[in-house]
């Protein structure tokens, strides 16, 4: 494939509900460019974009897949993105290496939900977009109640600029809009049919409205529209360049990528309206800790930033670019700047799904691979050594569904780490890390789909068998009551015996531990006091009733007696402990779970069932604040034990429309009918 231009560069996303049809959309587009010979299909598993067997098996995408084609002299790098919400994360990378996107809709589903998060995300990331309605030949596909709802949706910026000719089977082609033509297809190819005078009435009044986009994206032009003058084919085609690229206009098209109906027509609209990285101008960057202006120029130093990265056990690991400034060579030395480090280039490339094309160079503007790189990860900079710069990280959502992993097979343990370290190589959104108190290795990530594919990926990949449970809570213990008590350590045996006698008061205390002693006339000498705290720290890490650490506790040793020969420091940390059993026996002890806050975003229509749903899960709701979106934020606080499986429980009772974050506050009070089952099965274990 031959080096383009910045100006001759499309760097677009498709997103969009899962089973719009992007995969398929994507295979359109190679049949169309003529580097397939026919097209591949998500049913029978042989698409270029999703080619691994976790894809394969489930027949939706997982991860972002970038498919450079060539049409009409110019480069296409269509990125084909997952649409299931547990791979968002993909998304994210896509729109970070993208100047523009196409929203995909199945024209016989309509609006669904993970349209309205695709819009979201793309208002979010301002993103010039066209919305493709696909599956036009299907049944139930009604186009002017979708525009309405469309209309109604998403706002009076979203504007058809394709009407269908023929419906379900029948439907063949559509009337341009904007050029006043009609396009019949016939085996995939395009022709030009006679317009029929309904279908000029009809698109007389988009036409004068579209025209309406055009005048307001341009002061000469406004003035133009004004004074009755028409505009030239130029001036529309510009107009409505700009108000595409301000986010002021979403123009709609129409086809069937399973027929290759209006593909090519796709194409040539994304190549006249979708901003090239040349109409980006500069992007903002970190130079010797100040802000910067950066060029986007190949004449610049070298700068690219990592959007992907791919864990392959046999090829090893590949980064996935977008050349940002200058231009990158096969000779040339990166440096990653997030890590200061020194990277040598493994080769480089072009990735097509799996297949790799040898390229020389990649220039600014275009996407480009290498392998290997030994140091660098995801949303990382890579640059010249001589011109150091960093842009900002790719901001991923955090997960919120946390499990923890066991291996199957005894010995596993170490391979399961290593190998889960490197698939967060692969996905952000997904972490892993040991819990220090309950020693549990845990994963985190967006729902049970993405943490079933990470254990599919284990065993595929790297050969480790894993079972997932959820995770033990890091409960507490403490006293309510105040108990003094006496701890005596006496041991006879032949030679030097052991002797420790303390007497010592347990209360609440605000702070985890406090020992102090207020022993007089030296009933106890003041050199073991040190082993009698010790004793009594050593005491905290098991509590009486379920073995958890115990907080918020002052022990005051106030007396006791000792022995001058019999008397030592183990004899006196033995006492303390015997004594903390009794104190914490006599002083009520309670257990007590970690709260979590838990602020979760959802449409106004669900309150009723998140607050109900929240009751139900010994929460209390601390208040709720309207959005800017219209949607509204439920502030709650809630017992960690309850809401592990929350991210699945909302995506259920939102459609998906709901999201959520949780952190720790504090540690209550667990009621005594759910302490008992908690210190049975402690007990039981």
């Amino acid at each position: 494939m031959k080096t383009y231009e910045m100006d001759n560069i499309r760097n677009v996303a498709l997103v969009g509900h899962s089973g719009s049809g992007k995969t398929t959309l994507t295979e359109a587009i190679l049949y169309t460019t003529g580097i397939t010979k026919r097209q591949g299909r998500v049913e029978d598993g042989n698409t270029v974009s999703d080619f691994n067997k976790e894809e394969i098996a489930r027949k939706v995408s997982i991860s972002t897949t970038s498919i450079p084609v060539e049409y009409m002299d110019m480069k296409f790098n269509i990125m084909d993105t997952p649409g299931y919400f547990d791979f968002v994360g993909e998304t994210y990378g896509a729109l970070r290496a993208s100047e523009g996107a196409i929203l995909v809709i199945d024209g016989s589903a309509g609006i669904e939900v993970g349209t309205e998060k695709a819009w979201n995300l793309l208002e979010k990331h301002k993103r010039p977009r066209f919305i493709f309605i696909n599956k036009m030949d299907k049944e139930n596909v009604d186009f002017d109640k979708l525009m309405a709802e469309l209309k109604e949706t998403f706002g009076r910026k979203v504007f058809p600029f394709a009407l269908p000719i023929g419906k379900a089977e029948k439907f063949k082609g559509f009337v341009n809009v904007r050029d006043e033509v009609a396009y019949e297809y016939k085996s995939g190819e395009m022709k030009e049919i006679p317009l029929f005078e309904e279908e000029k009435t009809a698109i007389e009044d988009i036409r004068e409205s579209m025209m309406e986009i055009v005048a307001e994206s341009d002061e000469e032009l406004l003035e133009k529209y004004f004074s009755g003058e028409a505009f030239t084919t130029e001036e529309i085609a510009q107009g409505i360049r700009t108000a595409v690229a301000n986010g002021e206009l979403v123009p709609v098209f129409i086809g069937s990528a399973e027929k290759s109906i209006g593909i090519d027509y796709l194409l040539r609209v994304i190549r006249r309206y979708i901003p090239s990285p040349t109409d980006i101008g500069s992007i903002k960057a970190i130079k010797e800790d100040k802000e910067i202006e950066l060029k986007l120029d190949k004449n610049e130093p070298f700068s690219a930033i990592v959007f992907k990265t791919i864990v392959d056990p046999f090829v090893g690991k590949l980064s996935l670019f977008k050349v940002l400034s200058g231009k990158l060579t096969k000779d040339m030395d990166l440096y990653n700047s997030n890590k200061d480090k020194e990277e040598k280039l493994g080769g480089l490339f072009l990735l097509r799904g799996k297949n790799q094309i040898e390229v020389n160079e990649i220039v600014a503007g275009d996407i480009g691979a290498t392998s290997k790189l030994q140091y660098t990860q995801t949303g990382d900079t890579i640059c010249d050594k001589n011109n150091i710069v960093k842009f900002n990280r790719i901001s991923y959502p955090q997960p919120t569904l946390f499990l923890a992993v066991e291996p199957k097979s005894k010995g596993d343990e170490e391979k399961i780490g290593s190998s889960l370290q490197k698939l967060t190589e692969e996905d952000p959104t997904f972490t892993l890390e040991r819990n220090s108190e309950t020693n549990q290795l845990l994963i985190g990530g967006q729902g049970n789909v993405q943490l079933s594919v990470i254990t599919d990926k284990l065993k595929n990949n790297f050969d480790v068998d894993i079972i997932l449970s959820d995770p033990k809570i890091a409960y507490r213990e403490t006293i309510k009551g105040t108990a003094s008590v006496q701890g005596k350590h006496k041991k006879q045996s032949g030679g030097a015996g052991q002797y420790g006698d303390v007497h010592i008061r347990f209360e609440p205390a605000d702070e985890d531990f406090i020992f102090q002693e207020e022993v007089f006339g030296g009933a106890v000498p003041r050199n073991f006091f040190p082993a009698v705290e010790k004793g009594l720290r050593e005491s905290l890490e098991k509590g009486i009733l379920a073995g958890y650490p115990v907080v918020n506790v002052k022990a005051v040793l106030f007396d006791g007696s000792y022995h001058p020969v019999d008397s030592n420091e183990m004899a006196f940390k033995i006492a303390a402990s015997l004594a903390f059993k009794k104190g914490m026996e006599a002083a009520n002890p309670i257990l007590l779970e970690p709260i979590v806050k838990v602020e979760v975003n959802i449409p106004e229509d669900y309150m009723g069932d998140i607050m109900g749903d929240m009751n139900k899960r010994r929460g209390r709701i601390l208040g709720m604040e309207p959005q800017d979106d219209g949607s509204q934020l439920v502030i709650a606080e809630a017992p960690h034990a309850e809401m592990f499986e929350y991210a699945i429980d909302l995506r259920s009772m939102t459609q998906a429309r709901g999201s959520f974050t949780m952190e720790f506050v504090r540690y209550e009070e667990v009621p005594s009918n759910i302490a008992e089952k908690i210190i049975e099965e402690a007990k039981a274990e």
